[in-house]
């Protein structure tokens, strides 16, 4: 069951210009929209305007979002800071979802739109916080991370999942994603998606979604199952066995449908059920 997902970097040269133009493109975005709506002043300043890289805005919306009380909002900008300084690839992760989110979201505009309000941008960027935590031996701050995220915005992913880059969680809500799951790279899922495990099992016990799945609204994917590249999963389907490679399969329990028009459904955002 244990077959190997690749989460590398694509470093094309590409991708490459997008992410060099990200940040400056994020800046020009924000700064149209306070000229246009002035009383966004005290909010679009310090989320954006203020830092001199992505880095210092990434760590100021997500400490922003998630300070309380017993965690101060300083506190949180330099634990990220200093997480980021230590892994810089967390950043491109955060580059890739972002531009993922843009070029997959129809509703999405702006770069700065998910960045600014989409709490599956913010939230996934959160556990990646957190899952450095885990790896790190801070596993009780990652847990607590976990927890503020699932109270703030009905999102549950373990720190100790693994996820890949360009990753779009779409509307978001009730999302959960066990604690030995893996999702591969640009893989794309709607609002209460379910990575988890059957109740039973112990161990290494959640599934492994391989790059470019597409998995509808409300879709449950339970056990150590693995789906396969460029799979599609139809939303409110329940899958409790191995997906073959751009296979479409829909229903409770889930069967295949058909094959996938596409070889990566997940950048498609197609969701219809080809027959055949």
């Amino acid at each position: 069951m244990n077959r190997p997902i690749d989460i590398t970097f694509d470093s094309s040269p590409k991708t490459s210009a997008q992410l060099a133009q990200l940040w400056p493109q994020l800046q020009s975005e924000v700064a149209q929209e306070l000229e246009g709506e002035p009383l966004l002043n005290e909010f679009l300043l310090p989320a954006v305007l203020e830092h001199s890289t992505f880095n210092c805005a990434l760590s100021a919306i997500l400490a922003q979002k998630l300070y309380c009380p017993t965690l101060s909002q300083l506190n949180l900008r330099k634990l990220c800071l200093e997480i980021y300084e230590a892994d810089p690839s967390i950043i491109t992760s955060a580059m890739l979802d972002l531009i993922a989110v843009r070029q997959r979201d129809p509703a999405c505009k702006r770069i700065s739109v998910p960045f600014l309000y989409y709490k599956g941008f913010q939230g996934l960027q959160l556990y990646r916080i957190a899952n450095w935590l885990w790896l790190n031996d801070r596993r009780a701050l990652a847990r607590y991370v976990q927890s503020r995220v699932s109270e703030l915005f009905a999102i549950d992913i373990h720190p100790a999942a693994t996820i890949g880059n360009g990753i779009l969680i779409d509307h978001a809500s009730s999302i959960v994603i066990g604690e030995t799951a893996v999702v591969g790279n640009n893989v794309s899922m709607l609002h209460e998606v379910t990575l988890g495990g059957t109740g039973k099992a112990t161990g290494d016990r959640h599934p492994k979604i391989a790059s470019g799945v597409l998995i509808g609204a409300g879709a449950k994917v339970l056990g150590n199952v693995f789906v396969g590249e460029g799979a599609k999963i139809g939303a409110g389907s329940v899958v409790l066995n191995n997906v073959l490679a751009h296979c479409t399969v829909a229903g409770v329990p889930a069967v295949p449908v058909g094959r996938c028009s596409g070889t990566q459904p997940a950048l498609e955002m197609d969701h219809s059920l080809q027959q055949g």
